[in-house]
């Protein structure tokens, strides 16, 4: 299986033989994503949009997840087979890049992974980018029947449930998108941030074994709308777990329904 993870280094001698995705991404103006993209990006990477390519109209929550064989046909229509090594960025540690990574190895692609760093350590090591648009023709990609790992609201009754959105929106003092502030009744809170060093780029192994080491092999991990737990799930598995199963309808499916929710640092 590949690493989770490319370096700016091994990626930038390796670009003519992968697939590069841009995930970038903003919860307050979707629509600067592409701009950014167009003006500046990875030369030969493409642009993901999370709220179209990766979500599907209606669902569990802000972002729910098409069905696989629809993400099959966006990953062809896109440029992808299934025999690509496929590599996604963001420029926010990961944070939205991981949502792809996830949804590729929930469909058995296992050769995907995230540049650690992100498009802003790209830059910093000097490397090029572009405003060229890439022209890679669409090809076929065989249907997926189902991604694997999906948690839904009846599956997190007695195991534990890891928040990664931030320790403010967990605590319920800022809440920009849901009708609800604070948190799921037992979750405890693993912010993505804690995930990264200063820089930006994921702890190394043995810091985040030590991190998460006390998370039960059962646990499910969740977020806002299923996106940056895709990044706590990466995290998990650099630190030596398995897959954890990711609740994707998360914080914005829970506080859309009849249900408790608790404020404060206590789960």
């Amino acid at each position: 299986m590949a690493s989770p993870l490319i370096s700016v280094a091994e990626l930038a001698d390796r670009l003519d033989d992968v697939v590069v995705f841009d995930l970038r991404w903003s919860i307050a103006d979707p629509h600067h994503a592409r701009a950014a993209y167009q003006q500046a990006h990875i030369p030969g990477a493409v642009f993901v949009d999370l709220d179209t390519d990766l979500s599907a109209p209606v669902g569990d929550g802000r972002h729910p997840l098409p069905t696989a064989a629809e993400f099959t046909r966006t990953l062809g229509r896109l440029g992808a087979g299934p025999g690509d090594e496929i590599v996604v960025y963001d420029e926010l540690g990961g944070s939205i890049a991981a949502r792809l990574w996830w949804m590729l190895r929930s469909i058995g692609h296992e050769e995907s992974r995230l540049l650690d760093g992100g498009l802003g350590t790209w830059i910093a090591a000097g490397l090029p980018v572009t405003a060229e648009l890439p022209r890679r023709r669409s090809v076929s990609y065989p249907e997926a029947s189902n991604f694997s790992g999906v948690a839904r609201i009846d599956d997190l009754a007695g195991r534990q449930l890891i928040d990664a959105r931030a320790a403010e929106r967990y605590r319920g003092e800022v809440e920009p998108v849901d009708p609800k502030a604070g948190h799921i009744p037992g979750a405890i809170n693993m912010p993505t941030s804690g995930n990264l060093s200063p820089a930006g780029s994921f702890l190394t192994p043995g810091e985040l074994v030590e991190l998460y080491q006390e998370t039960p092999d059962d646990a499910i991990v969740s977020c806002g709308s299923g996106v940056t737990a895709c990044h706590a799930a990466l995290a998990m598995v650099l630190a030596g777990h398995a897959m954890p199963d990711v609740y994707i309808g998360s914080f914005s499916d829970w506080s859309r329904r009849d249900l408790p929710v608790v404020t404060g640092d206590l789960p």
